[in-house]
């Protein structure tokens, strides 16, 4: 390997990269020797090599520099990685979400580079900041791409890990392409709205604007339309509002439910019953499974453990099957799933299946003990009063939420590898749809105005339907108007807009899940807080007519790298705006934050925290 690496390599030799001009492009005139320098540097073509340079300008004094163009091409000012590096390590980095050490395998096998691991988050820098200036320069042609569909609806969302980290991001819906993100300090409108109104001037006027709940971006949005020509709709996500009812009304009664399920150890006593009868089976449990996979038929004798290995594993199954509430639910997470009422039916049916085992004991001394011993752990499930009282109460309100749930008609997703996924439904059809959504909206709510209960016991139920009435009340007007008239002359009369934020949602998920992968860590939240927004921006090449304005295709993203540093051959003007973007943004953000990275390293400092503690030692001076 070392040997091939070695043929290939172009290290130490010295190539003349130079260009000498006839005549001068202003006056005709001779051309002079400015001066000749050596510059190193790295590409995929060439490898790495030395570069002899020589500078000519005209003799009469005419202004400009010739002869080093085509080094220009190749290598950015004040770096010696070529631009294809820069690209390979980017897209290996931030579309193949490849960790460091997999690049420099990839680079070393292939084109036989050597880079650090230093040098690939360097580049991985730069190739973020090149892809911005480059989004920012086609900002015309992308705005008229979006005019061709008759418009484009706004989705605004913001993400973040504990806090921090904070990513805003605005996204063409119908596209779906990313046209802005930013790191914030803290979800305010006055921090949101600017960045919104750079997105207007820079792409034009949305059609629509689709936002989720939170007060900062309901602020920010209304403003936004607000100033907007014409009547702009400001949607509220239909999926955050569901979310938002459900943890409203489900919440304190999961929770209890859960301290209940705590406080009487039933899964600790269950994992232990589990792993105890797995240690007895030992070497006998293959065989064991085995005979539990046969299908079993009570018979005339009724329901009857088997003694040795066949019993135990019975009763271990048993314990596992309780265990493994988690299959219940449809994979949705709360409120759509509710985990702790999945295991409290599963405990009750376990409780009333070891009932029957034992109405007729086994005679086996260690099978009648392991089923009486996962008897004693759901026991409590099934006899005492709290949990039937928490689990009526949270069946009640589940079926208030799944009554809103069918009339927003958010259903489940399917489940199954096999389910074929839904086709898009044609703009008229959706639209009828849309309508009759808003129909039943409209009779859900007088059918809770009229079945809440004025007084007497049934405090929790209206307590439940006064939550989901409020909530209907105060997101009335921003619930409906996704239908969009498209201008005359285009393939379809009206377009909809989604229903929902999913397209942020998903875009945050792919990017922390790309970032799992990349970093190799389960807690993101240093990492998030160390990601340029621009990550954001790499989404979007992967599609096709995104990177078909932006630069023709991926293999021609280098050259057009090369064409933002074309006027400036002595320091990248990308990077240079660059770096002066990212510090204007601080000061001005940084008042906003409850504690920024700047400030946070401040107020750890050693010699504040000792200049904090030895004033507050000292005494006042008496008077």
């Amino acid at each position: 390997m070392r040997a091939q690496r070695l043929v290939r390599s172009t290290d130490g030799i010295r190539v003349q990269a130079q260009e000498a001009p006839q005549s001068c492009p202003v006056c005709g005139g001779a051309m002079r020797v400015k001066k000749t320098s050596r510059r190193g540097g790295t590409t995929l073509a060439h490898g790495r090599f030395i570069a002899r340079q020589t500078e000519f300008v005209c003799a009469a004094g005419c202004p400009g520099r010739y002869g080093t163009q085509a080094l220009h091409a190749l290598l950015p000012p004040v770096c010696r990685q070529g631009y294809d590096v820069i690209v390979f390590v980017g897209l290996a980095r931030f579309v193949r979400h490849q960790q460091r050490h997999e690049i420099q395998d990839a680079l070393r096998g292939e084109y036989g580079i050597e880079l650090s691991s230093g040098e690939i988050s360097e580049l991985g820098w730069r190739f973020l900041v090149y892809l911005e200036a480059l989004h920012e320069s086609r900002a015309q042609q992308l705005r008229q791409a979006l005019a061709k569909d008759g418009g484009w609806p706004l989705h605004v969302d913001a993400s973040g890990e504990d806090g921090r980290g904070t990513l805003l991001v605005v996204v063409a819906g119908w596209r779906g392409w990313v046209l802005g993100a930013w790191k914030i300090p803290t979800e305010r409108a006055e921090v949101i709205l600017p960045r919104l109104r750079g997105v207007v001037e820079r792409f034009g006027q949305p059609c629509a604007i689709v936002r989720d709940l939170s007060r900062a971006e309901t602020d920010a949005c209304d403003d936004l339309a607000a100033e907007l020509d014409g009547d702009v709709p400001v949607l509220a996500c239909h999926l955050h509002l569901l979310k938002d009812v459900g943890e409203d009304i489900l919440q304190p009664a999961h929770d209890r439910l859960r301290e209940l399920f705590r406080s009487f150890k039933v899964k600790p006593r269950l994992r232990a019953l589990a792993r105890d009868l797995g240690r007895t089976l030992g070497k006998d449990i293959e065989a064991a499974r085995k005979e539990l996979l046969r299908p079993q038929d009570p018979g005339q004798d009724g329901h009857v453990l088997a003694g040795g290995s066949t019993g135990l594993a019975t009763v271990r199954a048993l314990a596992q099957w309780v265990l493994d509430y988690g299959t219940d639910g449809c994979d949705e997470g709360f409120p759509f799933d509710l985990p702790y009422l999945h295991f409290h039916d599963r405990c009750r049916e376990a409780s009333r299946a070891a009932d029957a085992f034992l109405r007729r004991p086994p005679a086996d001394r260690r099978v009648r003990k392991a089923i009486k011993r996962l008897r004693a752990a759901v026991l409590p499930v099934q006899s005492e009063v709290p949990f039937s009282a928490v689990a009526a109460t949270l069946r009640a309100r589940q079926g208030l939420f799944t009554e809103l749930r069918e009339a927003m008609r958010l259903r489940p997703k399917p489940t199954g590898r096999n389910t074929p996924s839904p086709t898009v439904a044609p703009a008229r059809q959706a639209a009828t749809e849309l309508a009759n959504i808003q129909t039943a909206l409209e009779d859900l709510t007088a059918s809770l105005k009229k079945r809440r209960p004025e007084r007497g016991p049934a405090q929790d139920r209206r307590e439940a339907i006064d939550v989901v009435l409020a909530h209907l009340d105060r997101h009335q007007p921003y619930l409906f108007g996704h239908v969009i008239t498209l201008p005359a002359g285009m393939d379809e009369d009206i377009r909809l807009v989604d229903r929902t934020n999913n397209i942020c949602e998903g875009l945050f998920h792919s990017l922390k899940h790309d970032l799992r992968r990349r970093s190799g860590r389960k807690i993101l939240t240093q990492d998030l807080e160390q990601l340029p927004p621009a990550a954001a921006l790499a989404i979007n090449l992967k599609s096709a007519d995104y990177v078909a304005i932006l630069c023709g295709s991926l293999e021609k993203l280098p050259a057009a790298f090369a064409a933002l540093d074309a006027s400036n051959t002595r320091r990248s003007a990308v990077v240079k705006a660059a770096a002066t973007r990212s510090r204007t943004e601080t000061e001005c953000d940084v008042v906003s934050a409850s504690l920024p990275k700047v400030d946070r390293r401040i107020v750890r400092d050693q010699n504040l925290c000792r200049r904090i503690k030895a004033a507050a030692r000292s005494r006042a001076p008496r008077s």
